[in-house]
């Protein structure tokens, strides 16, 4: 694959969606994190998860929430931070689902730290992003997290680019909302 553009990732992830067992190599090689193909293999784990099969992480999440933080390369943290959204999206969901099920507070607390760690240290918008959203939601059962979470974003992240400050702006107000709906 030569670029992440929309048609190769999905080419791709055909590949890896017809024979589910390289799913699994897929996810190793994404945490190789010395080797730069650790990025293309990141946009496909991202794509499929997004796109078609969250559910495969299920048997990985031991390895990947354990492994989350290792990861250096710029371009395979955004797509392993949106896969988190992903996986606290359906966490929260209103139905029954397999990832409710078998995410567990281990692999909660691994997200979060990582989380926190990718607002503090220089990322992307897009990481940023998805970060605040995992952190708002697993924040809903973690009493600590909003407070900590809406801190962050007032010192430190409004203060940055117009996308973070808009999302962090979006962010406070679902934690206000969502103070008021306790009291």
């Amino acid at each position: 694959m030569q670029n992440p553009k929309r048609e190769n990732r999905q080419r791709v992830a055909n590949i890896v969606l017809e024979n589910r067992n390289f799913f699994k190599e897929l996810v190793a090689i994404t945490f190789n994190v010395n080797d730069k193909v650790s990025v293309k293999a990141a946009w496909i784990l991202e794509w499929i998860c997004t796109h078609h099969q969250l559910n495969w992480m299920i048997p990985h999440l031991d390895e990947f929430s354990a492994k989350i933080n290792t990861l250096q390369f710029d371009s395979a943290i955004r797509p392993c931070a949106k896969i988190c959204e992903h996986l606290a999206t359906a966490y929260y969901a209103k139905t029954d689902n397999d990832i409710k099920k078998n995410l567990t507070a281990k692999h909660i607390n691994a997200m979060v730290v990582t989380g926190f760690d990718w607002l503090i240290t220089p990322q992307k918008i897009a990481v940023r992003a998805y970060t605040m959203n995992t952190l708002y939601l697993f924040g809903l059962e973690k009493d600590w997290i909003h407070p900590e979470l809406k801190h962050l974003i007032e010192t430190k992240i409004i203060h940055e680019s117009k996308g973070t400050k808009a999302r962090g702006k979006h962010i406070i107000n679902l934690i206000e909302k969502h103070e008021k709906s306790l009291k």
